[in-house]
């Protein structure tokens, strides 16, 4: 396995990498986002409150959040307290209310109200890595700047042989290299739903896995 690769990935790498990519295309055919959402500024408040969270129960939280709160002036103007009451049930509601608030101030205040369209201006609302800066960018704007690496896609990009880092930007920068890039997007989702069916963390079910013959990390004899 190749880690911390700067240079392009050799032949027999990229090879198989493409193999297992073309099964897992096949496999799911149209991969969708789990996050209910209708415009980018609802997108940003979805993913700051799934920090730590299932995206069933934050889907649950924003059908009634989303009716409540629709502009960046409803978050600015409602009280601290009564937003952490909204979100609540999400965990850690207090540091996500906080950030939804200090993020709607600064796109306020520095962005003249329009929620960036750029990694280093999404970089700069508390709340906001890499990982949800480019499903922010990718699904609100249509912008393919790199790959979010969740748990999911860091753990298959493991067993799959892909790298041996545990950094998400180190894996984000090897998987870049390996897909093309209109598949960025495409990738992160199918291996966020491959993770979710069948490559679970403590029990994969290799048995039923479509790659099990090209995955270093098969239980499958």
């Amino acid at each position: 396995m190749k880690n911390n690769r700067t240079t392009p990935p050799i032949k027999e790498e990229q090879e198989r990498f493409t193999l297992i990519w073309n099964i897992l295309k096949v496999h799911y055919p149209d991969p969708e986002p789990a996050l209910h959402y209708k415009n980018p500024l609802e997108l940003l408040v979805a993913t700051v409150l799934s920090a730590q969270a299932t995206d069933a129960q934050v889907n649950r939280v924003t059908e009634k959040l989303f009716l409540k709160y629709q502009t960046l002036e409803d978050f600015s103007e409602t009280d601290l307290n009564e937003l952490e009451m909204d979100v609540y049930s999400t965990g850690f509601y207090r540091n996500k209310a906080k950030n939804i608030k200090e993020s709607v101030r600064i796109i306020i205040e520095d962005f003249n109200s329009r929620i960036p369209e750029d990694m280093d201006g999404l970089l700069k609302l508390p709340g906001i890595g890499r990982k949800t800066a480019n499903i922010i960018l990718s699904r609100a704007f249509g912008k393919n700047c790199g790959i979010a690496v969740d748990t999911h896609v860091a753990r298959l990009a493991g067993r799959l042989g892909f790298t041996d880092s545990k950094n998400p930007e180190k894996i984000e920068r090897v998987l870049m290299e390996l897909a093309d890039k209109d598949d960025w997007e495409d990738l992160s989702m199918t291996l966020i739903l491959h993770g979710r069916r069948v490559c679970h963390a403590r029990d994969p079910e290799c048995d039923i896995c479509v790659v099990n013959h090209l995955c270093p990390s098969s239980r499958i004899v």
